[in-house]
């Protein structure tokens, strides 16, 4: 990688179209925002800076920072001759290394924090070795296991717009940044957990890939911070675009999002506890050695070797792809080597040579798994494993996938079907039981209330959180639910 392409992603470096910061600049003033002070964080060559210096020619001061002295450089040279270019001040300054406390409570007056923030996530900038990161802590307050695995993953700009936020608590201001759309909702949820008083908030969509060509989903954010303790952010609205005047409403149920206010609404009825909890498939992070296709003949792995091992731990495989698409099972196979978390495996030396032989001619790759989950934990561990997993029928949902597009699988040669953990499912001993939970799941209502809870342009829009908020048994005529353990599910619809 060359030195100035590893410079572009770690920095997050979009630089913003002139005809967008004009756009922006101009719907803020279609806002009646008239700020006192503009802040752009990272001003990169100016875009924003050049465009709050035409439509907001009042302001007193206009400041600028930025990293690179290079793009630096070409803005003052855009600078020479604007008619207000004494207002505006740039300053050559790491983000991370600025008191940005000091320097919003150093301006007077109603402010104005504008610009496009870096487009990077801190796990990219540790794949490139990049330093430009915030110090390490795990600010969204993710679970262990969460964190093990990666959702404590998070984009540089986030952190950095909490920031700005934090320091702005107490008084009145505006806020308007260009962000991934994932990034704007999170920050939105975190300034309602923290309570802190928001007049309001809005995003309009912009299309990244025509301005930055950038394949995601991204936006204007726009905050109206308040110095009224009182107020809080119980909602806000989504545009499709900068002319649009009537939008989405999303807010704040049972401590979740929605994505869908008014469509919430009419279907929360069934919203409560899943009767059942939905389980992703299993993780192994090593396919060549554990997935395996059966020809007519013989058994081949992802290194296209011929595999010979007892039958006992493999099971049929069906992929997220599989699910999503709606194809059949396609003679796909998986190495199981556990019935549950942290089960010794040692005993297959003994009763189980052909398969133990095999998972140690591989054992490099499986000894080498990154993941830190499988530290401390029996050799050749799996997991997204239980009682559970082994049950003959299930319901399933590939969890990547832009639709609600359930499927019921049942036995395949005998055994329960395993699923890879872009997968959830439910899973039943009885086929009516799986039937019976089917038809309620996928029932207009209870589609209709999942679909108001899922962000559909995010990377994973289905989640477990989701799925298991919904109550399908309320659905039911008279329903009578036993659940004797996680292994004895039965459900009973009394006529």
């Amino acid at each position: 990688m060359t030195a100035h392409r590893k410079q572009k992603i770690e920095f997050g470096d979009f630089q913003t179209p002139d005809n967008l910061a004009q756009a922006v600049c101009e719907k803020l003033l279609n806002f009646g925002i008239s700020p006192n002070v503009i802040i752009e964080p990272t001003c990169g060559v100016g875009a924003f800076i050049l465009a709050a210096a035409s439509a907001f020619p009042a302001s007193h001061e206009i400041y600028g920072f930025e990293i690179n002295h290079a793009y630096l450089d070409a803005l003052r040279e855009k600078l020479h001759g604007l008619k207000n270019q004494s207002q505006i001040k740039l300053v050559q300054a790491d983000f991370f290394a600025l008191d940005w406390d000091n320097i919003l409570r150093a301006c007077s007056g109603s402010i104005l924090v504008l610009g496009n923030l870096p487009w990077v996530t801190n796990s990219t900038l540790g794949t490139i070795e990049g330093e430009n990161l915030p110090k390490k802590s795990n600010f969204s307050k993710q679970s262990g296991f969460d964190a093990l695995t990666g959702k404590s993953n998070f984009d540089i700009s986030e952190w950095m717009l909490l920031e700005i936020l934090r320091c702005l608590q107490g008084r009145s201001g505006d806020l308007a940044m260009l962000v991934k759309t994932a990034v704007a909702r999170k920050v939105l949820a975190q300034l309602q957990r923290q309570n802190l008083p928001i007049r309001e908030a809005s995003l309009f969509a912009i299309d990244a890939k025509k301005s930055f060509n950038a394949s995601v989903e991204a936006c204007l954010l726009f905050i109206r911070l308040s110095a009224d303790p009182s107020d809080r952010l119980t909602q806000y609205t989504v545009y499709s675009d900068f002319q649009s005047d009537h939008g989405i409403k999303v807010g704040y149920r049972h401590g979740l999002t929605v994505s869908d206010l008014d469509a919430f609404d009419t279907s929360s009825f069934l919203f409560g506890t899943c009767p059942q909890k939905w389980r992703s498939g299993i993780k192994h992070d090593a396919a060549p050695v554990m997935e395996l296709t059966r020809m007519p003949d013989r058994f081949v792995n992802g290194f296209g070797e011929v595999v010979d091992i007892e039958h006992d731990y493999l099971f049929p495989l069906m992929k997220g792809s599989d699910i999503g698409s709606g194809k059949p099972w396609r003679e796909k196979f998986i190495v199981v080597t556990q019935h549950f978390v942290g089960e010794r495996t040692d005993r297959m030396r003994d009763l189980h040579p052909k398969t133990w032989n095999y998972l140690e001619r591989h054992a490099t790759l499986l000894d080498s798994r990154r993941s830190s989950i499988y530290k401390n934990n029996p050799r050749f561990s799996i997991f997204g494993i239980g009682d559970y997993a082994f049950r003959p029928w299930r319901i399933a949902i590939c969890g990547l996938y832009k639709s609600l597009n359930f499927r019921l699988i049942g036995p395949v040669e005998d055994k329960a079907v395993m699923f890879d953990d872009t997968v959830y499912y439910l899973s039943f001993e009885q086929e009516t039981d799986a039937r019976e939970a089917f038809a309620l799941i996928t029932a207009e209502p209870s589609l209709k209330l999942l679909s108001s809870l899922i962000f559909w342009d995010e990377k994973r829009p289905i989640k477990t959180a989701i799925l298991n908020t919904l109550n399908w048994l309320k659905l039911a005529k008279k329903p009578k639910i036993a659940i004797q353990s996680e292994m004895q599910f039965t459900l009973e619809l009394s006529t």
